[in-house]
């Protein structure tokens, strides 16, 4: 079984991916570090250097390879992995959708440190990092909703969020 965990960059899908998995007893990928060991270079500097189409067309690829994964996994997907192409059909029909949703002032909180390594929000300070994220969620959650399962995930701790995943996964 493939879970792929879904969700606006900072609401935690790698952290609880590592979590989950091991819980579990599943292997754990995170996408964009496969992507980088792959690239042999940061997602930052594949922005740069190759451009956001390239990129995309690299997640792609990397998904269409999960998509015939033999043995468990956990997957920690880029938040725009799901917003492209078929991309969400795609896992939803290879695996199971686990949605971390979040509220922007939330997601600001969490995206505190470490912003130098996202290139959408490279620069940003909170104002301008709380009205990206209020312009751009809306657009996204059209294809998050989508998933298995949506767990809200605003104040819970990650022992809650992965007993949550735990008892989903146990009862499909």
């Amino acid at each position: 079984m493939v879970i792929f965990l879904i969700g606006f960059m900072g609401c935690g899908k790698t952290s609880i991916g590592r979590k989950v998995a091991t819980q579990a007893g599943f292997r754990f990928m995170d996408m964009d570090r496969e992507i980088e060991e792959r690239c042999g270079m940061n997602v930052a500097g594949i922005f740069e250097r190759h451009g956001e189409p390239y990129f995309r067309r690299c997640e792609r690829e990397l998904l269409e390879s999960l998509a015939g994964q033999d043995g468990d996994l956990v997957v920690s997907t880029g938040g725009g992995v799901p917003c492209h192409g078929d991309n969400m059909d795609v896992m939803n029909s290879t695996g199971r959708t686990v949605y971390l949703k979040m509220s922007p002032p939330t997601l600001v909180k969490r995206l505190e440190h470490g912003r130098d390594k996202r290139p959408k929000i490279q620069g940003m300070d909170d104002g301008a990092l709380l009205e990206y994220i209020r312009r751009t969620l809306p657009g996204r959650e059209e294809y998050y909703n989508k998933a298995h399962f949506v767990i809200d995930c605003d104040g819970a701790a990650d022992d809650y969020i992965c007993r949550h995943i735990a008892g989903y996964l146990e009862s499909n």
